[in-house]
């Protein structure tokens, strides 16, 4: 038994260290950050202070916290329509059919991230591809704004989260037991109440993940915005990322920081006290 219980720490040792190092210091340097106060050369003085928790709340900042919200929840809203038909589809495909849709979805991480937003830029631009073809074939007589708007931005984020979202609830559904789905049409239920007693439940954790997988990371984006949101959508990551390379108010920036780190441990912390699937094992009686 000890020796079962030596074993488990080597094994914990590498990933641990790992995580000490470049996630558990990190986090306790900018909440010791947070609480300190800047100076106007840039630097930081170690003297204690909540004003830079106080300053969060202020108009303009509560302001744009709830803007990311709001623009994180239409997002996971919007990108929830187009990936669960996908995943449903997925799932009672053929295998070849799944492979084909799977390498078409993880396709884009094959690319740099930066490279497939200026591909994004090319698209919607004035001069894009989209405008160019639209006029061309004569449906418009000038080019639609689709950059430096929200409709940009939307189009940025659902194409950057679509994986996200997708392949959890796919991996719920394709361990769906298909004789439960025949037993409900053979006693008479309809496709309403097949899928909500039955299809819903087994994707629900899948669908939780993907939820949590695109809010947060929505939530604290500030590359979309910035390529294609425009100044009038930034969001709290703009705003974090200025605080710290242009404005060089380190403590603030480390607030705003916090206050984001304490909203993702919240969604987290309900997703594995309510949704996670080892501890719901009759989630699908739900």
């Amino acid at each position: 038994m000890f020796k079962k219980i030596k074993e488990q720490y080597i094994l914990m040792a590498p990933p641990g260290l790992w995580l000490l190092i470049f996630f558990i210091v990190p986090l306790i340097i900018v909440l010791g950050y947070s609480f300190s106060k800047g100076n106007a050369m840039g630097g930081v003085e170690p003297v204690f202070t909540l004003r830079n928790y106080w300053d969060v709340f202020d108009e303009m900042y509560l302001f744009i916290i709830l803007r990311s919200f709001w623009y994180a929840f239409i997002t996971t809203v919007l990108t929830l329509a187009i990936a669960f038909p996908m995943a449903y589809y997925m799932a009672f495909a053929s295998e070849k059919m799944k492979m084909i849709i799977m390498l078409m979805i993880i396709l884009p991480f094959w690319t740099n991230f930066l490279i497939r937003m200026y591909a994004i830029m090319t698209l919607l631009g004035k001069s894009g591809l989209i405008n160019t073809a639209l006029m061309g074939t004569g449906i418009i007589s000038e080019p639609l704004l689709m950059m430096n708007n929200t409709f940009g931005m939307y189009v940025g984020f659902i194409y950057w989260n679509l994986p996200f979202m997708v392949l959890p609830i796919f991996s719920s559904l394709d361990r769906m037991d298909l004789s439960q789905l025949e037993a409900s049409m053979d006693l008479g239920a309809t496709k309403n109440q097949t899928f909500l007693r039955i299809t819903l439940p087994y994707a629900l954790p899948g669908l939780v993940a993907g939820i949590i997988f695109t809010f947060i990371p929505t939530l604290g984006n500030f590359v979309i915005p910035e390529f294609l949101g425009g100044t009038d959508n930034i969001m709290i990551g703009n705003v974090i990322t200025t605080q710290y390379l242009k404005a060089r108010n380190w403590p603030f920036g480390s607030s705003l920081s916090m206050v984001l780190m304490f909203v993702v441990m919240v969604f987290i912390s309900l997703y594995i006290r309510y949704f996670d699937p080892s501890k719901n094992k009759n989630l699908v009686n739900f």
